[in-house]
């Protein structure tokens, strides 16, 4: 995990290099600032992902097929952003093998929605 001062450059490439994990992870974080953060996650044959505790945005950086997000499917190529709600099912569904996805978790436990909801 990196932590840097006030700028900062991810590469794509430095990710990818870290890929699989040690453990076997298709995952790893490259950055972690207040609430935000930054990993690069790269399946190969099938995403076993979980719903996760916060609100998160993908950005495919390579690869297509399709998202599968709350009861819904998308198809997605590089340069797409993808919105999940905190709690939400999701996953990558018949995707290539260069599938490689720009992951920003951030926010509360919960979601946003939820902590709204808290504080109103």
């Amino acid at each position: 995990m990196t932590t840097l001062g006030r700028g900062h450059h991810l590469r794509l490439a430095d990710g990818l290099g870290s890929l699989p994990t040690p453990y076997g992870e298709h995952f790893v974080r490259l950055f972690t600032h207040g609430t935000l953060d930054v990993e690069l996650y790269a399946p190969r044959g099938t995403d076993p992902q979980q719903p996760h505790s916060r609100d998160e945005v993908y950005v495919v950086a390579s690869g297509s097929g399709t998202f599968f997000c709350d009861a819904m499917r998308v198809v997605f190529q590089p340069g797409d952003v993808l919105f999940v709600p905190a709690g939400v099912e999701h996953r990558f569904e018949d995707f290539s093998d260069d599938l490689a996805v720009w992951v920003f978790f951030y926010g509360p436990e919960g979601g946003e929605d939820a902590a709204s909801a808290e504080s109103a």
